[in-house]
Formats: C-alpha cells, structure tokens, sequence
C-alpha cells in the first residue's frame, strides 16, 4: 500500500525543504513522495527553454527513468501538454491515435494511462507535471487534481525564484545500456533478490552519482556494470552492441581495456612504488597513457619513487586515480573513494575526478553514501530496495571545492 500523505502537508514539506537542500534534490523528494500518494508508477518534470527551443525532462522518478531527454516545442503530447494552460489526461492510451503501439511516440515509454498538469507561471506555462500509470484507481479525483495542480504551481514559483535553469545541450552518447537487470544470490534455500529490474543508460564524458542506503544494491549494480558480476536476468549494450551474455575471455577484456577503478581500500600493490604500480596496469592495457604523465595528473610526480607505507592515504588514493586514468578506459566506477579519508583529502580527490569529467577524459559512475558529493554529479541516480527510485539531471554542477559535509 502506498504511503498516505496529506497534500497540504507535503506542500509544506517542499517550501521547508527549500530551504536547505539544492533545489533539485528539493523538488525530485516531494515529487517522489506525491507519485506514491497518487498512485502511479512514474512522474516526470518537464521544462521548457525558450532560447534552445527545447523541452527538458529534469527531474525522473519512479519505474521508468528519461532524465537528460529533450525534444522540440511542439514535439509529441508532451509539446502539446507544455502549451496548454488545462491538463491533459488520456485515460486508456490504447484507444488514442497520439500513442501508437501504446507508447508515447517522443520518449517510446510504455504508457496505459497519463495525466499532464501545466506549470504555470507570470500568465506563462513553463513546462508540465507528467504522471504515468495509474496502478490504485480508475480515475483521479478531484483532491488529486488539486494536489497535482497546487504542486505543478508551486514548482514552478519557486524554479522561478531560484533560478533553475536547463542545460542548453544534453544529447550525449550512451555507452552503456542496462534494461531489466536483475540480480540474484542464493542463501540455502532462499533466492535474494539485489536488484530488481534495474534501467540505466551511462553517458559520455559524464559524472553520473549512484545513492542509495546499504542493502539498496548499488554496489551490486556498479559490479555489474564493470563486468566483475553477472545479471541474473536482463540485457546489456555498450555502444550498442549486445553484451549480456560475454564470453570469459570477452569479460577479461572488457575490464582491462575499457574500465578503470578506484577503490576505497586503495588496492596498491605494497612492494611496487607509486610509478611501479601505474605502469604495471599500463603494460596490461591496450591503448595506456604515459604511466608519468599519469602519475603527474594527480600531482605525484615528486612521489614516483615512494612506497604505499611511504605515502598517506590521499596520497594513495590518488595514485589509484592515476592508476584508473592511465588505461584511457571508456568508463572509470569509483566506489566510495572518500570514505577513509578526512574532510580535506576527500575533498582533494574529488577535485582530481571533478578534473577527469572537465577535461573530458572519460566517463565517471561513482558509487556513495554521502549526499553532498551528489551536488558535483551531471547525474543523479536513487536507489531503494534493488530498484531505481529516481534519476535527476544536475544542469549546474557545484564545484568539489565548494562542497561541504
């Protein structure tokens, strides 16, 4: 049974909330909770940019996940829903012309019933409240109607406010495509289920931030994704191609050449100095970068010579960066880097992985507990109970140093 809250007090919930979160974390929480209090699998947030001429989905939450899609003004019933001042509500999707096959035509979702609230604001419509799949009851009534339209409003007050912005551009290359994952373990007789039916597209060059509490499955789903696992059920593609059923020797190769890592334990090798280890992992890789200029990257060059005993352990930690960077991987996973270390050396390291997004170097999935590091993330995946609870687009990354935990 879902969660009953009152309207008006998770409207209260949101104007407090903005007070001391970012304010994509503020809107992506009440949006979650108003989905489970309708009763629907899905709810998107749609924001039109007059300059682009585009329409963003920001803010994901649910089942399914589009965050980062944009499309044309006018495009599709989502262009129509963002120009209309009155929602929009298909009842059977099925016997509507405007979703053939079932399926909404811009972003192919599989749809049985929607409902779209304009956000309107200054006389304008700014974009619209989508929400996908009705599961409890055969129509909304009327207090969810309200519900619905008080939210849409006020997001839209206080987007307006704060100043929430799209980024002009987000079309980005996928380089890995996860659909209907699931994750299994056997415990004596009992089957445990991890992860659930996991959806993820991972972008180029991005940083994409995976949250969750412990148990969620996250670190089961960063395994997956750099081939030290396996899914029980679902498919895989990398730049594409199939990849849910490699071979070992396929597995092998797809982790020494394309995936690089950063570890919480560091993983050094003890009896090889910092220059040593990076260019043991070098001499195994396909295409590596100069093991110094690795090395030099992360700010080591004086440390070439040193042990991991001779080292601190932001020191190590940055010799493990130096040692992912250097395979020129298509994907780094970074699990936890900061948790052993202090404020300051946490803070140093992410600044070294908010340098790999800048420079462009490659694409970074990290995995935390700490919410803070969320706000450096271009994405933002939640995790709860081996499923996605959202995805949110982060249009204005803070900056590593600016962060504070």
């Amino acid at each position: 049974m879902a969660p009953k809250v009152d309207y008006v007090h998770l409207l209260w919930n949101l104007m407090q909330t903005l007070e001391n979160q970012q304010l994509e974390n503020a809107l992506s929480d009440a949006f979650e909770d108003l989905i489970n209090l309708l009763e629907v699998r899905t709810g998107i947030m749609w924001l039109k940019n007059n300059e682009s001429k585009r329409i963003y989905s920001v803010i994901s939450v649910g089942d399914e996940n589009v965050s980062g899609f944009n499309i044309e003004f006018g495009q599709g019933i989502i262009g129509e829903a963002c120009e209309s001042f009155s929602p929009i509500e298909v009842k059977d999707v099925a016997s509507d012309k405007r979703f053939p096959g079932g399926k909404d035509e811009v972003t192919g979702l599989n749809i049985k019933n929607v409902l779209f609230m304009p956000m309107i604001f200054g006389n304008q419509v700014v974009g619209c409240a989508e929400v996908i799949n009705r599961v409890g009851k055969d129509d909304f009534l009327n207090n969810d109607l309200s519900l619905l339209h008080a939210f849409a409003g006020l997001s839209a007050m206080v987007i307006d406010e704060r100043g929430f912005k799209t980024a002009s551009e987000t079309k980005k290359k996928t380089v890995m495509s996860l659909r209907g994952v699931k994750k299994d373990y056997k415990a004596g007789q009992e089957t445990i289920n991890i992860l659930k039916g996991v959806d993820l597209d991972i972008y180029e060059k991005e940083l994409l931030v995976i949250l969750g509490e412990s148990g969620c499955g996250k670190s089961t789903l960063l395994n997956i994704i750099g081939g030290m696992d396996s899914p029980t059920e679902g498919d895989i593609k990398i730049d594409g191609r199939d990849f849910s059923h490699p071979t070992e020797k396929e597995l092998i190769k797809f982790r020494r050449d394309d995936i690089g890592f950063i570890f919480q334990a560091y993983n050094l090798m003890p009896n090889l100095t910092a220059l040593e280890n990076i260019k043991f992992i070098a001499e195994i890789c396909n295409n590596p970068r100069d093991s110094k200029e690795a090395l030099d990257m992360v700010g080591l060059s004086d440390r070439a010579n040193n042990y991991p005993s001779m080292m601190s352990g932001g020191q190590q930690q940055r010799v493990s960066i130096a040692r992912a960077i250097v395979k020129n991987p298509r994907i780094i996973l970074a699990d936890e880097p900061t948790a052993a270390l202090d404020f300051t050396t946490g803070q140093e390291v992410l600044q070294l992985i908010e340098s790999i997004i800048k420079d462009g170097l490659t694409t970074v999935v990290m995995v935390t507990h700490n919410v803070e590091i969320a706000k450096m993330a271009n994405r933002v995946v939640h995790m709860k109970n081996g499923k996605i609870a959202s995805i949110r687009l982060n249009s204005w990354p803070m900056h590593a140093a600016d962060l504070v935990w």
